[in-house]
C-alpha cells in the first residue's frame, strides 16, 4: 500500500497549487478566491524516487455556516485517513489565529506532521519561516509551490529515504464514470450513495460542488473512477469566476470519461440546459445512462406525467437506459451499475468487417436506399472505424446524396442488431473511387 499524505491549512494558502505541483497535473482548481476546494481530491505523486498518494483538502476555518462546517469535516476526515500530514501556512501573511487553531487540532491528532511555509518567493529564507516556529511543530520547510522551489527539500523531509513502494497492479479496465447534471439535482448525494460513505459534501444550496472530484471504487471485482462534477447552469447565470472554472472542469470531466451518468430532477423535468449538456455528451461520443432522481414521495399521477414528459424530451437519446431512482433513500441506485457496465461494454465492443457487411446487406433488404436521378444509391461494404463510441464506415457510390433520415435508420439498425445499449453508433460514409473514371490531365 502506498502511504497517504494529506495537505491541510486555512483557505488560500496554496494547498491546491502544491497538489498540482506534486502530481504534475492541473487537476485541482486554483484561484485567488478562497474556498475553491471543498471536497477531498486524491492524486498520485512519483517524484525524486518518492511514491505516495497526496490528498488536497478544503480550507479549515471557524466558519459557522453549514457549508463551512462540511468543508472542515472533510478536511478532518482526510487527516484521520492519512499516514502523514503537510500543514501549509502562508509565508507572506505570517501566522494567523486560524493557523494556531489548526496547529492545536493537528497536535491532538497524533499524526506525523511536517510544517510547510508556502509563498516564500522573494523573501529571505531564514526570515520567511521565523514566524512559523511559534506554532511549536518543529522546523518549518520553506517552499514556493507556484515556482517549484523547495519541493525536493520537502520530499526529503517527508520521506528521508527513497520510497520505492511500487504501485499496486490495477486492472486495465477501469471505467471512468462522470456524474453530470444541473445544480442541486442530487449528484453528490448519488455519489455518496454509490460509494456507501459521506465522501463529498452535500448541501441544499446549489453549487456546493465546485471542482470535479475523482474517486476510485471497486464493486463486484469491477473497477470504476467516479467523477462528481459541478452543476452547470445557463451561461447568462454564470457570473462569478469560481463557477466559470467549475463549468470548464465539468466539460473536461465529460471528455475524459468513458460513461456519463446524467442526473435529472424528476420534479423539475428536462430543461433546455439539460438538452444542451446532453448534446455536448453526444458530440463527445460518450456512452450514456440517464438517472431520474428524487422519484420518492411523488404521487402516481405526478410520476405518470413526469415519465411521459421526460420520455418525450429524451427521444433523441433513446439508446440510453433510463432509471428512476432516489439517491437519498437508495432505491434503484444498485441497478445503475448494470446499465453502466452494459454501456461501457457496448461502447468498447470489438466489431469485424464480415459481420458489419452482412448487417449492411440486411439493412438494405429491410429498407432500400433511395433513388438519386433514377439510380439507386449503392452501399457496397462496411468495416469498423473505431470504438468508444463505435463507428461503422460504409463504402459505396453517391453517398453524398443519402438523406440524414437514412443515416439515422442505419445507426438504429446497427445498434439493434449488435445489441448495443447506452452508446451512440456513428455512421461514416466514404465514396468509392471509380477506377474507370478519367483523371484530370489524362
Amino acid at each position: 500500500m502506498l502511504p497517504v499524505v494529506a495537505i491541510v491549512g486555512r483557505p488560500n494558502v496554496g494547498k491546491s497549487t502544491l497538489f498540482n505541483r506534486l502530481t504534475r497535473t492541473r487537476d485541482a482548481l486554483i484561484s485567488a478566491f478562497p474556498g475553491m476546494t471543498r471536497d477531498r481530491k486524491y492524486g498520485d505523486v512519483n517524484m525524486d524516487k518518492r511514491h505516495f498518494i497526496i490528498v488536497d483538502t478544503g480550507g479549515i476555518t471557524e466558519e459557522t455556516d453549514d457549508v463551512g462546517k462540511l468543508i472542515t469535516k472533510q478536511a478532518l476526515q482526510a487527516i484521520e485517513d492519512a499516514d502523514k500530514v503537510l500543514f501549509l501556512v502562508d509565508g507572506q501573511a505570517g501566522v494567523t489565529p486560524e493557523d494556531r487553531m489548526i496547529a492545536d487540532s493537528l497536535r491532538r491528532s497524533g499524526k506525523p506532521l511536517t510544517l510547510v511555509v508556502n509563498k516564500t518567493e522573494g523573501l529571505d529564507p531564514s526570515l520567511s519561516v521565523s514566524d512559523a516556529y511559534e506554532l511549536g511543530l518543529g522546523t518549518p520547510v520553506a517552499i514556493a509551490a507556484v515556482h517549484g522551489s523547495g519541493i525536493s527539500t520537502l520530499l526529503e523531509t517527508l520521506f528521508p529515504e527513497p520510497n520505492l513502494v511500487e504501485a499496486e497492479d490495477t486492472p486495465n479496465k477501469n471505467i471512468k464514470l462522470a456524474i453530470v447534471g444541473r445544480p442541486n439535482v442530487g449528484k453528490s448525494t448519488l455519489t455518496n450513495r454509490m460509494l456507501g460513505e459521506e465522501r463529498v459534501i452535500v448541501h441544499d444550496s446549489p453549487g456546493t460542488t465546485r471542482d470535479s472530484i475523482f474517486i476510485p471504487l471497486e464493486r463486484f471485482e469491477k473497477h470504476y473512477t467516479l467523477i462528481d462534477t459541478a452543476g452547470v447552469r445557463k451561461r447568462k447565470k454564470v457570473s462569478d469566476v469560481p463557477e466559470k472554472f467549475s463549468v470548464v472542469k465539468t466539460l473536461q470531466a465529460i471528455e475524459s470519461s468513458n460513461v456519463v451518468l446524467y442526473v435529472v430532477d424528476a420534479r423539475l423535468g428536462v430543461s433546455d440546459q439539460d438538452l444542451k449538456l446532453l448534446g455536448f455528451v453526444l458530440e463527445c461520443g460518450k456512452a450514456l445512462v440517464m438517472a431520474i432522481n428524487k422519484w420518492d414521495g411523488m404521487t402516481e399521477d405526478a410520476r405518470e406525467h413526469a415519465r411521459a414528459t421526460i420520455d418525450r424530451h429524451l427521444d433523441f437519446v433513446r439508446f440510453a437506459r433510463v432509471h428512476y431512482i432516489s439517491a437519498l433513500h437508495g432505491s434503484g441506485v444498485g441497478n445503475l451499475f448494470d446499465s453502466i457496465n452494459e454501456a461501457y461494454e457496448s461502447a468498447t465492443k470489438k466489431l469485424s468487417t464480415p459481420m458489419l457487411t452482412r448487417l449492411l446487406e440486411q439493412a438494405q433488404d429491410t429498407h432500400q436506399p433511395p433513388l438519386v436521378q433514377g439510380r439507386r444509391v449503392k452501399l457496397r461494404y462496411a468495416h469498423p472505424g473505431g470504438h468508444n463510441p463505435p463507428c461503422v464506415v460504409i463504402h459505396g457510390n453517391q453517398l453524398h446524396a443519402l438523406p440524414e433520415s437514412y443515416r439515422k435508420f442505419l445507426s438504429h439498425f446497427f445498434q439493434k442488431k449488435l445489441n448495443m445499449y447506452g452508446t451512440p453508433v456513428l455512421i461514416e460514409f466514404r465514396t468509392s473511387d471509380n477506377p474507370y473514371r478519367k483523371k484530370p490531365g489524362n
